[in-house]
């Protein structure tokens, strides 16, 4: 008898078997009918129900109108194999003699001990030289992470060579297993002729198959060590895209009748995206000005385009952690009435509350985003498709088959854009994806021949955006040169109801701080923790709508999406994407009589905005050159003049880190494929400066949640996960090194809360170690 795992205390009887026999007994495996496996039950082994769950995942990546068509039965191999394979390294006397002697083998992080993943790589090479070497890549990384082909450490070449303690016991029926072929349409990208050396294709079925055998894996070792939280994972109906877009049709038909102008728009664009969503999947793009409706209307675009395609879910992705709460509360009141019927329907999943350091508990807290409509940000989508960490891979075979919005498209990093549109191409490409590029400013990122790695084929939604352009015009820009905080703040304060957003975090405070004291002034920063900001927005809000005095100052955070109006605003000189959204807070209703007014200045803090130094020079060329520096045109000329600098003579065009260059193929069989996965994963860091997450004792509820983190009796779960983000702050690594001592560091230091609210956390500023007038919040 060969055990996957044990439970303390508890007789072999109740142990997880390894693997159980395929045949015809009442308790053999049945292989791709086998309901035991389906059902993650405890008799059945390890091995059996991952490969089954593997497979199954690995065939849903590649949909055909017939489930039995050769590419999908082909798909389901792969993933089957890897699940039969991954373990062969338990069938040690070692491993079985060490797991009798631990307990329970998941009570900690004792991977590398007895290495029990190397065997399962080292069979797969030698069954099938070539492609065994993908295997190879999974099978070794399902514990530790997906590794470098070549490096000092752990590498694939290392393992490859490592001694291993014999499997030999295996059962036959798994080492007589032959590699599978490969589904057709990957097979076709495995050498791309536009670039014979490159390996994006291959690296990415990796990596996608890496998905499906560490999800499997997750979710059997869930269902037989924490059964209670197996039980509670969500399982959505299989027609709720159906029900979900009924639901959001009958909410937008309570809108009524236009009313105005902006509201026939509206309605416009609202009725072409219904009709463009019987395309068939590919790029797609949605250029609608800020406050033309574009997050329902492209809902409603994804949600029907899913249905017509046996699409499975909708990502929608945004550029800051800051507009989650606000586009998630949105579609989760909409749908409030489904939930309790199909389990969540709205994932909320943020960017910047997880553990340090991947342990099991954290790996079985992790989301694998099985919900229908998953809500996170472009940090966390895009190092996603580049990590190598079991946990942030363990999603990625959920996006294949999806409609991912990516809102406010023109976020994507210059230096980083090769990359990301490379993700994006193979997702499109190879797994029936669609993607809709949703912006009121739609970057130049289309296929020219001095742009080359622009995509292809990117379809538009609307028929006219420049005539929608003109017709929504809500707005006036004036350009006001230099003005210095004394008289960029009495300019503030003349005003009745007036947005600033400036570009740092220093600049808002010091603006703020010279306002006169009046309840009638509020500040936005990313120090302050989403729930405080929601807070402040609602206040701003209701002054809004009754029309009472209102000044907000905010940095940047506040030009995604959030849903503002204000009759005037005041926007620091940064790229014309940045202007056009602080644009979209001015007039957003047309409910004005008059054009709402944009004031462009320069900051007096030129050296402290280094930052923006290169979209604010092209900024002021169009400024100088064009009336109407927010255009369609003088945005279209902005991004090409942005892109095409960032083409240097030498070097990685579009790719500074040099990311795609880390996955390469060569001819030498003993290491066909040379795949840096875990340095990729280090370079393709969106935000590059280390930051540390720390959590607010904002309120009661953020206080319970604090406590059970510090309850180290209770493991790490996705609720109390989901629960502290929206109380929870980045900071710089070091001004968090600087006052580490106002923090409580809980789990083996990798959670940290703040100790001391009532004199580190400012009403006005939140997070504050600079004064000491921060007072206690009474919420």
């Amino acid at each position: 008898n060969f055990y996957a795992h044990s439970k303390e205390h508890e007789p072999l009887e109740n142990w997880e078997p390894l693997f159980t026999p395929f045949g015809e007994g009442d308790k053999d495996c049945q292989g791709d009918t086998c309901e035991k496996c389906r059902n993650l039950e405890p008799i059945h082994g390890h091995l059996n129900k991952v490969a089954w769950w593997a497979g199954k995942f690995a065939a849903e990546m590649f949909p055909t109108e017939s489930p039995e068509s050769a590419a999908r039965a082909d798909a389901r191999e792969w993933g089957r194999l890897a699940g039969l394979w991954h373990d062969l390294g338990k069938f040690s006397k070692e491993f079985q003699e060490y797991l009798a002697k631990a307990g329970d083998l998941h009570t900690g992080e004792i991977v590398g001990k007895v290495d029990h993943t190397s065997a399962g790589a080292q069979h797969s090479v030698q069954s099938a030289p070539v492609l065994g070497h993908i295997f190879a890549f999974i099978i070794s990384g399902h514990h530790s992470g997906l590794l470098d082909a070549l490096g000092d450490g752990a590498s694939l070449h290392n393992r490859l060579k490592k001694d291993v303690f014999a499997y030999t016991d295996a059962p036959a029926e798994l080492l007589q297993l032959k590699e599978p072929s490969l589904p057709g349409r990957i097979e076709r990208g495995f050498l791309d002729p536009e670039n014979p050396k490159g390996a994006p294709t291959p690296a990415f079925f990796a990596r996608m198959l890496f998905s499906c055998l560490v999800d499997s894996d997750f979710l059997a070792t869930e269902a037989f060590m924490d059964p209670d939280q197996h039980r509670v994972r969500p399982r959505p109906a299989e027609d709720i895209l159906e029900k979900m877009s009924d639901v959001l049709d009958k909410r937008l038909q309570t809108f009524g009748e236009p009313r105005s102008d902006v509201d026939r728009q509206r309605a416009a664009v609202l009725d072409r995206c219904r009709k463009q969503a019987d395309a068939e999947t590919g790029f797609f793009s949605l250029t609608v000005p800020t406050g033309g409706g574009k997050t329902l209307s492209s809902l409603a675009f994804a949600l029907k385009h899913a249905i017509r395609n046996n699409l499975r879910r909708v990502i929608f992705v945004v550029p800051f952690t800051s507009i989650i709460e606000q586009n998630a509360g949105v579609f989760s009141e909409i749908f409030a009435n489904l939930a309790a019927g199909a389990g969540p329907i709205v994932l909320e999943h943020h960017s910047n509350l997880s553990p340090e350091r991947e342990t099991t508990a954290s790996r079985l807290a992790a989301e694998n985003w099985d919900a229908p409509l998953v809500v996170t940000t472009a940090v966390q989508f895009y190092e996603s498709l580049f990590a190598n960490k079991t946990s942030r891979c363990r999603k990625l075979h959920n996006i294949a088959r999806s409609v991912v919005i990516l809102d406010e498209a023109q976020a994507l990093p210059v230096d980083y854009l090769r990359p990301c549109l490379e993700s994006l191409r193979q997702l499109v490409d190879f797994y029936r994806a669609s993607v809709v590029l949703c912006t009121a400013t739609q970057p130049a990122i289309h296929h020219a021949e001095d742009f080359p790695v622009g995509l292809k084929n990117v379809r538009e939604i609307v028929e006219d955006p420049r005539a929608l352009y003109n017709s929504l015009r809500r707005t006036r820009v004036v350009d006001r040169g230099v003005l210095d905080d004394a008289t960029l703040a009495a300019g503030i304060a003349d005003e009745r109801q007036a947005l600033a957003i400036v570009n740092t975090r220093r600049h808002a405070r010091e603006i703020f701080r010279r306002l006169p004291k009046s309840d009638e002034n509020f500040h936005l920063s990313a120090l302050m923790c989403p729930k405080h900001r929601t807070v402040v927005l609602e206040r701003v809000r209701q002054a809004l709508n009754e029309e009472k005095p209102v000044r907000l100052i905010s940095t940047q955070l506040i030009e995604a999406g959030v849903d503002v109006d204000f009759p005037v605003v005041f926007r620091s000189l940064a790229g014309i994407d940045s202007i056009a959204q602080a644009a979209g807070r001015c007039n957003r209703n047309g409910k004005h009589k008059d054009l709402g007014t944009v004031h462009i200045f320069r900051s007096e803090h030129q050296r402290a905005e280094a930052y923006f130094r290169d979209t604010a020079q092209i900024s002021t060329r169009i400024l100088a050159l064009d009336s109407d520096p927010l255009s369609l045109d003088s945005v279209e000329k902005f991004f090409s003049l942005y892109y095409r600098q960032h083409n240097p003579p030498q070097g990685r065009p579009w790719d500074t880190k040099e990311i795609l260059p880390a996955f390469r193929l060569q001819e030498d069989q003993s290491l066909p494929f040379l795949f840096q996965f875990r340095e990729a994963a280090q370079k393709f860091q969106l935000i590059e400066n280390v930051q540390a997450a720390v959590i607010i004792p904002y309120d009661d509820a953020a206080k319970a949640l604090a406590d059970q983190l510090r309850n180290e009796s209770i493991p790490l779960h996705r609720d109390l996960l989901r629960g502290l983000q929206p109380y929870t702050v980045q900071i710089y690594q070091p001004e968090f090194n600087r006052n580490r001592p106002q923090f409580e560091s809980v789990r083996d230091d990798q959670f940290h809360i703040l100790i001391c609210p009532e004199t580190h956390y400012s009403p006005d500023f939140g997070l504050d170690f600079q004064s000491q007038d921060a007072t206690s919040l009474i919420v």
